[in-house]
């Protein structure tokens, strides 16, 4: 059956959470771009910054472990836009800080509601996609969150330079209510939306997964919160989010303090650089996606071979960005072009590591379980972030900051391979399925 006779308007779906987590990676870059102004306005230290991002990685660990459940138990429609209000009054709060203190406050409040995003996002897939394309939709949406850093540094200096640095928190934050409109207006799940065809309804359910549909309202078996803490499934999901979020998060927070403190750059020299790296990530998210497909399609290949054999490939390439430095030698653009490749390398691992819940859990499950791994991916963020304060003003104060970044580097580069090892040699090398009637 082809893509005319189906339907496709399961992609639009997809497109309204692109476009949520574009502005949620917005509203999460504006800090790191203006650093240079708030450390100079504030008097904050590298762990002055460094607390302050774990603020935020903090309540968004938490927070994730809760919002997770809550979105499956009231649905994505509302649980994405409670989420999002929430998230966009926590930007535009940061326009009113007035010390540190305050500033850290409104960062973990960013962080709590934010933390909303990916599970929701995960579950929209799960609900609106079969499994074979549930990671290129992923890759897709995923994608958003360079298309975010991308507008960040285009946008947010220009407007701290013209109008205030809090002008900027209020202009990003605002954002987000124009996307409600749309939310609301589009979405519901596929059992009851009224522009959704049967072609496309059966196509979306070809997985025989095991759903039914009861007063017009999808229903699956449940499983406890608790219950899904006893299954190495979600436990190998947290493992890799604890392993590999924290150096996503490095590069988001730190990049622009990177390339200030080594090529002296200002203003906004820093933005064409870092919209260089989100735009190699942003193919990388999308790319991460379609290869697994491919293998499936092409090579005749288990959905489980096509996701650990394309995992396995995105965890070589960060191996890179331990000799930036000495590529950055040379030119400043090398040191951006491999950081840009281990960007890429790590959505697409992201793309992939999140079709793996959907992959091995019901429906019903796959927000607790993102939550939960989502909770380690913030500890894993925090972790990174204090290590990267200390070393930052342990090495400035000795005039050789460049040996902590060096030393960040290399702990950037073999976090995946040690994440995949343990996933998928120690953990789930079959990525058994989870149903309901297993205890």
């Amino acid at each position: 059956m082809n893509e005319k006779k189906i339907g496709n308007y399961r992609w639009t779906i997809c497109s309204l959470v692109f476009f949520a987590t574009t502005i949620n990676y917005l509203d999460r870059q504006v800090i790191s771009l203006l650093k240079p102004i708030l450390e100079k306005e504030f008097n904050w230290t590298e762990s002055d910054y460094s607390n302050i991002v774990i603020a935020f990685t903090l309540a968004y660990a938490l927070g994730m472990l809760g919002v997770g459940r809550l979105i499956d138990k009231i649905g994505t429609k509302l649980g994405y836009a409670f989420s999002l209000i929430l998230w966009s009054i926590a930007a535009i709060l940061h326009a009113f800080a007035t010390s540190t203190f305050s500033f850290a406050a409104y960062r973990a409040l960013l962080g709590v509601s934010e933390s909303g995003n990916f599970p929701a996002a995960i579950k929209t897939v799960a609900e609106w996609f079969p499994k074979k394309e549930r990671a290129l939709a992923t890759g897709i949406f995923n994608s958003g969150t360079n298309i975010g850093a991308i507008i960040a540094p285009i946008v947010v200096p220009w407007i701290a330079i013209n109008y205030s640095w809090q002008m900027a928190f209020i202009a990003t934050g605002a954002v987000g209510f124009l996307w409600l409109i749309f939310w609301f207006t589009m979405y519901e799940i596929p059992a009851k939306h009224k522009k959704l065809s049967k072609a496309e309804y059966d196509y979306i359910h070809s997985d025989n997964e095991e759903i039914a549909v009861v007063n017009d309202k999808e229903e699956e078996p449940k499983i406890s919160w608790l219950k899904l803490l006893t299954f190495k499934q979600t436990w190998s999901f947290a493992v890799g989010k604890f392993l590999t979020d924290g150096i996503w998060w490095f590069f988001l927070f730190w990049l622009p303090a990177f390339l200030i403190a080594e090529y002296g750059l200002v203003g906004m020299q820093v933005s064409f650089p870092i919209v260089l790296v989100y735009t190699m990530a942003g193919f990388g998210s999308i790319l991460g996606g379609w290869l697994p497909m491919w293998f499936v399609k092409n090579k005749g290949w288990t959905i489980v071979r096509a996701r650990k054999t394309s995992m396995f490939i995105y965890a070589l390439f960060p191996l890179l960005v331990i000799f930036s430095q000495y590529a950055g030698s040379f030119s400043m653009w090398f040191a951006v072009i491999i950081i840009g490749i281990a960007c890429s390398a790590h959505q697409a691992w992201s793309a992939n590591i999140f079709t793996t819940v959907s992959d091995m859990f019901p429906k019903n499950s796959i927000g607790s379980v993102i939550g939960i791994g989502g909770m380690a991916g913030g500890f894993g963020g925090m972790t990174v972030a204090k290590l990267a304060g200390k070393l930052f003003d342990h090495y400035k104060s000795l005039g050789h900051i460049e040996t902590g970044y060096y030393i960040m580097f290399f702990v950037c580069g073999l976090a995946y391979l040690l994440a995949w090892f343990i996933m998928f040699r120690l953990l789930i090398p079959k990525m058994t399925p989870i149903t309901a009637g297993r205890q």
